[in-house]
């Protein structure tokens, strides 16, 4: 007797009735590019690998960052010649002293500065991040860079709209003995800083808890973790 041509399938393909159950569909892995790496459908790449705009528009943005950010150490540098404390002078017939020696609008000159180069710095980080909701060192340079500007221009402004800096013609312009403003002088030149420095900060903060995430490549396959199993009997 002959043996059959077509050997019978196994026995958990098998029904209890003898019948043949049909084989489960079989996905094809995905085709291989140059040097063996897998090619994925374009809808994949689409999503995986979304990319920014390009660096000739990223360098644009970041020019125009700069200088909308500079230009706002105008309002800064009123806003300190407004706020700022004045320091009182005072002059006799051979020099002109300080009235209170032991007085603190010095530093509280300083102080409102930085306060509020810290603010501008934090204000222009959340306006930028809100027009534009993607880092890039583009722009991170923009904003550190137009904080500096910024605050330079704020503290020129500030000088310029202060008291005169020819201390020796104001106190014979008012007299002897009477009291006058001191100029407008930034004794902690680290304060320039503060708006890069806030503006890094907060910008940096924002992109952690609100900024774009990177699709997972693994929730993002179109291909099955696993291979599919026999079916069970």
């Amino acid at each position: 007797m002959t043996a059959p041509l077509t050997p019978p399938p196994p026995p958990h393909e098998q029904s209890p009735e003898g019948r043949q159950q049909p084989h489960p569909a079989w996905q094809a892995p995905p085709a291989s590019g140059p040097a063996g790496y897998p090619v994925y459908p374009a809808a994949y790449e689409a999503s995986y690998g979304q990319d920014g705009p390009g660096m000739k528009t990223e360098l644009r943005e970041a020019a125009v960052i700069t200088v909308a950010v500079a230009l706002a150490g105008a309002l800064l540098g009123v806003l300190w010649w407004w706020l700022a404390p004045h320091v009182p002078l005072i002059a006799d017939d051979t020099a002109v002293y300080l009235k209170d020696t032991e007085g603190e609008q010095a530093i509280g000159v300083d102080g409102t500065f930085t306060l509020l180069a810290l603010g501008f710095g934090a204000l222009s980080a959340l306006v930028v991040f809100l027009v534009r909701r993607r880092g890039g060192v583009p722009l991170v340079i923009g904003l550190a860079v137009g904080g500096l500007l910024g605050s330079v221009l704020a503290w020129r402004i500030g000088i310029w709209l202060g008291p005169t800096q020819n201390v020796v013609a104001h106190a014979k312009a008012v007299g002897k003995g009477v009291t006058f403003s001191a100029p407008l002088k930034l004794g902690a030149k680290g304060a320039l800083l503060a708006w890069s420095l806030s503006a890094l900060v907060v910008h940096l903060g924002l992109m952690a808890l609100f900024g774009p995430r990177d699709p997972d490549p693994y929730q993002q396959s179109p291909y099955p973790a696993t291979p599919p199993g026999p079916p069970t009997a």
